[in-house]
């Protein structure tokens, strides 16, 4: 298929892997956590100090056992999901202390936002599973924060959820919460049932957290992104070459980590790395270099045969104007388009990674739809073509009133719910209103409507007082 955007031949992939493999044999990774280091140890790799060293015959044989695909098993078996292929989900942005306020304003989040966010996933068309940071909520403590967000996935909304990394203990407490819903924690080791975010600490080390994190979770078999954002020109290399191959030496070590725990534990390829701006050093998360690297990062994987992660709808813009619009649409098409499986940030997105906007939400997540319905494959077939009714309307006629038309017309096209088709006096009598004003009243019905999903009141309970006992240590 004819595509301008660069398709990385085998060789230059190939050349990509040989520099990771330069620098995981010669330089190693850090891992600062002692169970690791001693895993590593075990399995006969080389360790000096902290550092870790890999051979190609280590990564064969850890990418021997890693899947291509997998299901995610959602609490209402409907809503499961397929990570890897040709599959791809959609999930809410990740990790925002404050709230962007229709008006411009920031504040910080809260605990009811963060519950917003679960209802608006719930009532989605077409945003497949729940996060796990949606926004940081700063009014319950920090360190319990997560028993109620995993709390709040779980009994608001019924698609897959994401787990907590936020430590070794949130993994294992992912684990026995997810043990509740399942019925023990021994059903979930054969059935994938959240995915987690282990972040690597770029350049080439991984925190305590999160190596412990990865830990647990592999201990389980339970699907991990193991992922970094590489700063081009800060913690990284400033050639988008030297970024790839910087990312590909720290994802494989993760990757391997999980392998030697959990032979078989589904790893998503993950990066959401980006320049900085050279004027002010910050991350620039909407910068064109940033489909760029999510164009690569899904060929990458798919080099390994491994499914992807990227960021979707990222943006620099504080607001949800059309820097935000134009932003997000590169990167979220780019990343449905060439490949990435597992698209984090798919909608609410906003300053970097610093803000969750409502408005945006609702916008990005229209954009998801658009974006899947033109990834759709036309059938061309006798049937659809019809050339029999294109001979009967003939030179000059119409087709509007035709019974096809008809029967068609609510589901042969993309049925907008949010942006502006009206005609200028129809649009200005309806009150002239912005797509993000247009946004803020879908938000206040959708969350209107809301019906929380049923849960079994035994699981609901017990889930309760299981995070009740945690709290009170």
């Amino acid at each position: 298929m004819y595509d301008r955007m660069q398709t990385l031949t085998k060789g230059q992939m190939t050349k990509l892997h040989d520099a990771s493999m330069d620098i995981l044999e010669n330089t190693g990774v850090v891992f600062n956590e002692s169970e690791a280091l001693k895993i590593f140890k075990k399995n006969g790799f080389k360790v000096d100090g902290k550092t870790v060293f890999f051979t190609e015959k280590d990564l064969t044989k850890a990418l021997e056992s890693a899947p291509a695909r997998f299901k995610v098993t959602a609490r209402n078996p409907e809503k499961s999901v397929i990570i890897g292929g040709d599959d791809f989900v959609f999930v809410p942005a990740y990790g925002a202390p404050f709230i962007t306020a229709s008006n411009g304003e920031q504040r910080k989040a809260t605990m009811q936002d963060y519950e917003n966010f679960c209802k608006l996933v719930q009532t989605s068309k077409y945003i497949d599973m729940n996060g796990i940071v949606m926004v940081e909520p700063s009014d319950v403590p920090s360190e319990t924060a997560y028993l109620d967000m995993l709390f709040s996935n779980i009994v608001l909304c019924d698609k897959a959820f994401m787990g907590s990394t936020h430590s070794k203990k949130s993994a294992c407490d992912t684990i026995e919460m997810a043990g509740i819903v399942w019925g023990n924690k021994k059903k979930i080791k054969e059935m994938p049932v959240t995915v987690s975010l282990i972040n690597v600490l770029t350049p080439l080390q991984f925190s305590e957290e999160m190596a412990g994190a990865l830990i647990e979770l592999a201990r389980y078999s339970q699907p991990c992104v193991v992922a970094n954002m590489v700063m081009a020109g800060a913690s990284g290399p400033i050639s988008l070459p030297g970024v790839l191959a910087l990312l590909n030496a720290e994802i494989l070590a993760g990757l391997t980590l999980a392998q030697l725990v959990g032979p078989g534990t589904p790893i998503i390829y993950g990066s959401t790395s980006t320049p900085i701006d050279m004027k002010s050093a910050a991350g620039a998360t909407g910068a064109p270099e940033v489909p760029m690297l999510v164009s690569a990062t899904a060929q990458m994987a798919q080099f390994y045969n491994l499914p992807s992660r990227s960021g979707g709808g990222l943006t620099d813009a504080h607001f949800p104007d059309a820097q935000a619009g134009i932003e997000a649409a590169l990167t979220l098409y780019t990343a449905a388009r060439n490949g990435i499986n597992f698209i984090l940030n798919s909608c609410g997105h906003l300053g970097s990674h610093m803000s969750m906007s409502y408005e945006k939400f609702i916008m990005d997540e229209e954009l998801c739809g658009m974006i899947r319905h033109l990834l759709k494959r036309m059938e061309i077939t006798d049937e659809n073509i019809d050339v029999e009714e294109i001979k009967s309307v003939g030179i000059g006629g119409q087709y509007l009133t035709l019974p096809k038309t008809v029967k068609l017309c609510r589901t042969g096209f993309f049925m907008t719910d949010l942006m502006n088709r009206k005609n200028y006096q129809a649009w200005s009598k309806a009150g002239s209103k912005r797509i993000d004003e247009v946004s803020s009243d879908l938000l206040a019905r959708r969350l209107a409507s809301y019906e929380k999903p049923e849960t079994d009141p035994a699981i609901e309970n017990a889930l309760s007082e299981y995070v009740t006992k945690r709290k009170n240590g």
